[in-house]
């Protein structure tokens, strides 16, 4: 099967099985920043928890974490795990976010993407499926985001091999796809959709929309 045609399938079969999951969940692009940062080695539940606590006390904008000192931060995304660092981490991208564009995501967001990303990329504790997401979700810019599900799927249907590089995953689907946020914003939900539901550690094939899928 030719590549470009593989990925559309693949998309295609996902999607008619899952539906329009209106992925990533956030009220506002600076939401989703946070929930991207949180979100690392913690379930998702426990990310809406911390969230929940930051709205509570009316902080969930630039100069509200700017602003509060880092163990009050803590304590309120203590449900989030590795609080501590992860209050480094919101830290560093408030810092980045004033010092580089006044503290306004629409100036940040502006910037060219492959240029931001680079930039993105040198925060502290930002790393590419984090910066990706940011650049994806928040910034509405057509850069696909590979996670953990993403590489275990196409590892098992042999798609890439074991020591595939995040960069390698990445440009087979901006290769193959047409570069459209609203593409790639339901890819990424439906791949991690399949790992949660089906792709597992291990695997439940039964019922797997892939499952029939020639390679």
């Amino acid at each position: 099967m030719k590549r470009d045609h593989y990925f559309l399938a693949t998309y295609k079969k996902l999607n008619a099985h899952f539906g329009d999951l209106n992925w990533w969940p956030g009220n506002s692009p600076f939401e989703v920043i946070v929930g991207a940062i949180l979100t690392q080695n913690t379930a998702w539940r426990n990310v809406e928890k911390a969230i929940a606590r930051l709205k509570s006390k009316e902080l969930l904008h630039p100069a509200g974490i700017l602003e509060i000192d880092d163990s009050t931060l803590a304590d309120l995304i203590r449900p989030a795990g590795y609080y501590n660092i992860k209050t480094q981490r919101l830290k560093s991208f408030i810092r980045f976010l004033y010092n580089g564009y006044d503290g306004k995501l629409d100036n940040m967001f502006a910037e060219d993407l492959w240029r931001l990303r680079t930039k993105l990329l040198a925060v502290k504790g930002i790393g590419e499926e984090t910066a990706d997401s940011i650049l994806l979700y928040s910034g509405e810019k057509p850069i696909f985001v590979v996670d953990a599900y993403t590489r275990r799927i196409l590892q098992r249907h042999d798609v890439i091999p074991g020591d595939a590089t995040y960069k390698e995953i990445q440009n087979l689907f901006m290769t193959h796809l047409p570069h459209s946020v609203p593409l790639y914003n339901q890819y990424h939900a439906l791949f991690v959709n399949t790992g949660k539901h089906f792709c597992t550690r291990k695997p439940r094939c039964e019922g797997c929309p892939l499952q029939s899928q020639v390679y």
